[in-house]
């Protein structure tokens, strides 16, 4: 049951902290007091007796009276709203807008507030209620408030009511190739796949097959050190990306090495791309590093030191910060908790000398930053002269990682000793914690969501779109306080209103679409929410079905228009891995099943038996020839490289072209017939998540030339290409 009622209950709702929750069986739970407590005190509110919390609530009421005006206020264009202002009773007060763009609003009313005055501190205060004008312009603006002698300013951030697709796209849909960038080397590439490859792969499928767009794995930078964080998903910043995607040679300065330092670097790019079973982050950034080394200590151009100099203004503090982390984790490793005490805060009394001390080391990696924003700028540049609508869509992961560079240089606006992950369900009935600190949505607030907008702003800057991993993380997130299960957590609220206005207001400016990776559990008003304010969401084919008859699959007509739909997704086994059952068999092998492996086989037959059912009654498979190999108690082996299997593969894609989706996806795996997952969920070391390179079905590693001149993927993107 849920806590009682008590100052502890009316705090945890005073702060977003769910009491109780419906758990994935529908279940009602109610969350353990000591749970809440521990919450709570990660965003340093003391709730540990009645009395704390009581003294607490006393507090978070006070602290209103005490501000003149409110944290940042976000709304939407058209909104009109109401801001409570705090004065010692009878003094005048003023306020103004100073728009963004310049120029100034005095036009704000003031509403009818029959509150009567308090004794805050000793001091008689009055509040006032003022109404902001309904027709401000979207942007960053500042509402300020003067009263005898004292001032105050918070943000006013007004956003597009409504996103939906820029006017590029049109009125028609768009396709695009998802790729694990890492995994598809190129030929004259360091090993791992470049900035310069995913810009052929734009190039090859927009201009020889009408693609709209390209959607990578997140960019985000990974820690310098060996060994490199194989995720994506935990980054150590999620503002920067990470330099293991530059190539080398495509920098304006490496022209300009000696003729022994070109030989010395190819010699370096050769040892990278050695052949491997894995992927090799840490072979490739070892020998990259050493060549651009080699390149920085070029000495730039008049015109490019002054392109640089403006970079660094342009990123500021942050910029600074994070190449700062970067020189100390290479000298002290990246667990900066373990640092010495006096640089393990940004602020710290060693941090200033340090900076002093090694200003090249410093300057080295915010220098990477800027040629990775060069050749982003170039792919993406690149993928729209060819022809793409939208260009490249990036990956906005969930979180960062618990001791990387955005945990130092923000750790006053994380909660401490919190990790953030999700509670039991039917995939993981043990809960997960994803090790990742939350952002506390006090502190959010408190500094004009700056923090999110940097975030979101840095992932558009070179894009025509971006995916949102975990969107319902913009509602809320399951909090795990250190050292507990996953199963003793709870869900803290944000801000939704705030967290999905900067959204779509970056998108705006960056005329880009934005896509909510909404699967999973998801209250139902999320989606609508989300659908009302033109945030399009994710549509797997093998979880639509019609729930109100018979979880039989969802006919196209049915489906969302406003969604990027696709058969699969990185989570999920590539297309001939699922037709053959390889998923389940792993699961199996890691030990990941909640119930015998012949009930598995048996489900996941009877699963994929009515999709292709489906397909046949639609007449996207017209074959006589049975399909689903043996019977489920044997196994239930589909072999997916077979002239069935590819049959089945495309009819699979076609169902997509016949549903209403505005954004339609290809794995860039399905386009070659691969297997092997990249990612399975619920492990770690068990299995080696996101570095499988990419292969065919016979195993054989595929370089990004084959792509090119693969006739199945050929086949496949031909069918979404309405050109």
């Amino acid at each position: 049951m849920a806590i009682p009622n008590s100052a502890l209950a009316e705090l945890a709702q005073a702060y977003g902290v769910a009491g109780d929750f419906y758990d994935w069986q529908g279940r009602h739970v109610g969350v353990p007091p000591a749970t809440i407590t521990a919450v709570l005190a990660a965003m340093g509110i003391d709730a540990g007796t009645e009395e704390s919390a009581h003294r607490a609530l006393a507090e978070r009421w006070l602290s209103g009276w005490r501000r003149i005006l409110p944290p940042a206020l976000v709304f939407r264009q058209g909104t009109a709203v109401r801001v409570n202002v705090h004065v010692r009773h009878l003094d005048p007060v003023r306020l103004w807008i100073d728009l963004e763009g310049g120029g100034r609003r005095d036009d704000l009313h003031q509403a009818e507030n029959f509150a009567p005055p308090q004794d805050i501190d000793g001091v008689l205060t009055g509040e006032a209620t003022f109404v902001v004008p309904e027709d401000l312009p979207l942007g960053y603006h500042t509402l300020r408030a003067e009263s005898v002698g004292r001032e105050a300013a918070t943000e006013l951030i007004v956003s597009p009511p409504w996103l939906g697709t820029p006017e590029r796209m049109g009125s028609r849909r768009a396709w695009g190739f998802a790729t694990q960038l890492y995994s598809v080397p190129s030929e004259q590439s360091w090993g791992v796949g470049d900035l310069a490859d995913l810009t052929d792969l734009a190039v090859w499928s927009a201009a020889e097959h009408g693609a709209g767009y390209l959607l990578v794995n997140p960019m985000h930078a990974a820690a310098p050190g060996s060994p490199m964080e194989p995720s994506p998903y935990l980054p150590t910043t999620r503002r920067f990306a990470n330099p293991m995607y530059l190539r080398v040679e495509r920098i304006p300065e490496f022209a300009y090495l000696p003729r022994t330092a070109r030989d010395t670097v190819e010699g370096l790019r050769i040892t990278a791309a050695a052949a491997s079973d894995q992927i090799d982050r840490d072979r490739a950034w070892s020998a990259k590093r050493a060549a651009l080394q080699e390149v920085h200590a070029v000495r730039r151009s008049a015109g490019r030191d002054i392109a640089y100099r403006a970079f660094q203004r342009r990123e500021g503090k942050g910029l600074t910060d994070y190449a700062t982390w970067c020189a100390l984790a290479e000298k002290h490793g990246p667990d900066w908790p373990e640092w010495p005490a006096e640089v393990r805060h940004p602020d710290g009394p060693g941090v200033a000398q340090f900076r002093v001390d090694n200003v090249q080391a410093i300057d080295f990696h915010a220098w990477l930053q800027w040629v990775l924003d060069d050749q982003l700028a170039v792919a993406q540049s690149t993928a729209t002269r060819a022809g793409m609508a939208l260009g490249l869509m990036h990956d906005l992961a969930v979180g960062v990682h618990p001791k990387g560079a955005d945990s130092w240089a923000l750790q006053d606006i994380f909660a401490s000793g919190i990790t953030v992950g999700a509670p039991p369900d039917a995939y993981n009935q043990a809960g997960q914690d994803w090790s990742q600190p939350p952002w506390r949505p006090d502190r959010l607030a408190e500094l004009g969501y700056a923090p999110l907008r940097a975030v979101v702003a840095a992932a558009l800057r070179h894009a025509g779109g971006l995916r949102v991993d975990h969107i319902i993380g913009l509602f809320r997130l399951w909090w795990i306080p250190k050292g507990n299960p996953p199963t003793d957590g709870t869900y803290v609220r944000y801000d939704h209103e705030a967290m999905v206005g900067i959204l779509a207001l970056e998108a705006h400016r960056a005329r880009a679409v934005v896509v909510g990776e909404d699967l999973g559990t998801v209250e139902p008003w999320v989606r609508d929410y989300l659908a009302e304010r033109g945030i399009l969401g994710t549509s797997i084919l093998w979880f639509e079905r019609d729930y109100d008859h018979g979880d039989a699959p969802l006919a196209p007509e049915q489906w969302r228009e406003f969604c990027l739909a696709s058969v699969t997704t990185h989570d999920l086994p590539p297309t001939a891995g699922y037709l053959a059952g390889d998923h389940i068999r792993l699961r199996s092998r890691l030990g990941l099943l909640t119930r015998p492996l012949d009930e598995e086989l048996a489900a996941d037959h009877a699963d994929r038996r009515s999709w292709l059912e489906e397909l046949r009654t639609r007449g996207a498979l017209t074959t006589d020839h049975p399909v689903g190999g043996a019977e489920p108690d044997d196994g239930d082996n589909l072999d997916p490289d077979s002239d069935e299997g590819a049959r089945i593969l495309l009819a699979l894609h076609r169902f997509l072209t016949w549903t209403p989706a505005k954004l339609l996806g290809v794995a860039l795996t399905d386009a070659v017939g691969e297997r092997m997952t990249q990612n399975q969920p619920g492990t770690i070391d068990e299995y080696p998540n996101w570095r499988v390179p990419l292969c065919g079905p016979d195993g054989e590693r595929i370089m990004l030339e084959d792509i090119f001149d693969s006739p199945r993927a050929s086949r496949l993107a031909e069918m979404f290409d309405e050109r």
